[in-house]
């Protein structure tokens, strides 16, 4: 790499850490560290939401999709249009203008206003495991985006320089940090992937006549994938939008109802079709290079989520190089900084949060910082274990989906608020798929392990509620 292109990198990361620390000095307590002071605007709401869903991972998983089946693997995040809208309709009125949650931090006060406090706390556990997985697949996003770009640097020194920078800022500046820093960064991103990443790689490639030389048809179809394909990230990415933590910390960031939904219909339309096919056609490109021979490594040995960052650090010129490499931090950064909001709230609001509330806001807002650079160490230590982003997300994704799911929807929408059938449902659920993700048992009819586990969250919490109902009424 280029002293010019490490010269850009190194002033956009000190301009992030400079956000952070210019969030530090503004902040007053646990309402600005966790929910922003409730009133943040639609567009900086609704491109963090964006940025926070779709980021380093997605960007980096979409491109592997891309690579390996083309066009078609936009349709995962076509189930992230679909959730963030049906949140802005159906979630986003019952929680934003709901008086019992105007003081909320986090998703587990809303389990334990439903149900009870033992609810609330394995609620908050199984956010917080699922979040501690998401912020090592994004630091491992990054990591192989670095590595991949910067042949000198191997991937495990490339985790802990992403590590660093994402865990300091955030634990610097907070919520309002992650969400104005979040903004910066996919303004970044997409000025990355419009004007520099999909023109040049589609010029270096050959043109349209070389790309449609080069690949099968079924590259460019819209159908190149099975239904099991689809269902496995409908279960998994759709339901997220109803149980995610950094989904509710901005719903509660939101000025009101309708600056809320606003922000949700943002962050769809920019999921799909904007990011969704930028993403797989930068993969796409990527897999044309390894074709024509400008990717120098075999099939077997490549991880198709380096193609694309492999592609890039060939085709692209000192000065646009330190930029790209920019964008696609940004990416990875935007959704690591709000997962360590997210599993901080969590231990700071729903695990220790009794011991905590007599202390002043500025020894709170403290500890809040501590447990999140503790995070971000556990962390960074959990992706050095790991290999395959996308993997890594769709696993965090999964465990909260089935642990979460059922009982909020029972509770919030249909009203059935047992205690009981509340905590057997996740314990069953989550257990569920953790297991059958740890065993990698071949599944009936190759759907994922989540789909057994909400199947088997819903079946436990209907069975528990009738019993419980019953036992009442004698």
């Amino acid at each position: 790499m280029s002293l010019i292109d490490l010269s850009i990198f190194i002033v956009y990361m000190i301009l992030m850490l400079g956000v952070g620390f210019y969030f530090m000095r503004k902040n007053t307590g646990q309402d600005d560290y966790y929910v922003g002071g409730r009133n943040i605007g639609s567009w900086h709401i609704g491109l963090s939401v964006v940025a926070t869903d779709v980021g380093g991972g997605f960007s980096v998983g979409l491109g592997g999709l891309g690579f390996m089946m083309g066009l078609s693997g936009s349709w995962m995040l076509f189930t992230g249009l679909l959730g963030a809208w049906m949140a802005a309709v159906l979630l986003i009125p019952k929680v934003r203008s709901n008086p019992a949650f105007e003081n909320f931090y986090t998703l587990p006060q809303i389990f334990q206003y439903l149900f009870d406090k033992k609810v609330g706390i394995a609620a908050a556990i199984i956010s917080f495991v699922g979040y501690m997985g998401f912020t090592s697949s994004q630091l491992l996003a990054g990591a192989k985006l670095a590595s991949g770009t910067f042949p000198t640097l191997d991937l495990n020194m490339a985790l802990l320089i992403m590590g660093i920078i994402a865990v300091v800022y955030t634990v610097l500046g907070g919520l309002k940090a992650v969400i104005y820093t979040d903004t910066i960064q996919w303004i970044v991103l997409m000025a990355g992937f419009i004007f520099i990443g999909l023109p040049i790689s589609y010029y270096h490639v050959g043109g349209w006549e070389a790309i449609r030389s080069t690949l099968p048809d079924e590259y460019f179809s819209l159908t190149n994938l099975s239904w099991q394909d689809f269902a496995n990230w409908g279960i998994t990415i759709l339901p997220i939008w109803f149980v995610g933590m950094t989904l509710y910390q901005r719903i509660f960031a939101s000025a009101d109802v309708k600056s809320a939904k606003k922000a949700w219909f943002i962050a769809g339309l920019f999921e799909w079709p904007i990011m969704a096919f930028m993403g797989v056609s930068l993969g796409l490109l990527a897999k044309v290079a390894f074709e024509q021979g400008l990717i120098v490594e075999s099939l077997e040995t490549l991880d198709p989520e380096m193609g694309l960052p492999i592609l890039l650090s060939t085709v692209l010129p000192p000065g646009i190089m330190g930029l790209m490499m920019s964008a696609y931090f940004s990416a990875v950064l935007s959704t690591a900084d709000s997962c360590l909001m997210a599993a901080s709230g969590n231990l700071t609001t729903d695990i220790f949060g009794k011991m905590l509330k007599t202390k002043e806001d500025k020894f709170v807002m403290r500890i809040s910082q501590l447990f999140t650079l503790l995070i971000g160490v556990v962390a960074l230590v959990i992706a050095l274990q790991m290999t395959n982003v996308l993997e890594l997300m769709l696993y965090s994704y999964a465990f909260m989906v089935s642990g979460l799911f059922v009982p909020i929807i029972a509770g919030l929408f249909w009203n059935m608020r047992s205690p009981k059938a509340a905590l057997s449902s996740m314990i069953i659920g989550g257990g569920t798929t953790a297991v059958l993700s740890l065993l990698k048992l071949t599944l009936p009819f190759g759907l994922d392990p989540n789909f057994f586990g909400v199947f088997a969250s819903l079946a436990v919490f209907l069975l528990v509620f009738r019993i419980d109902k019953r036992i009442d009424k004698i």
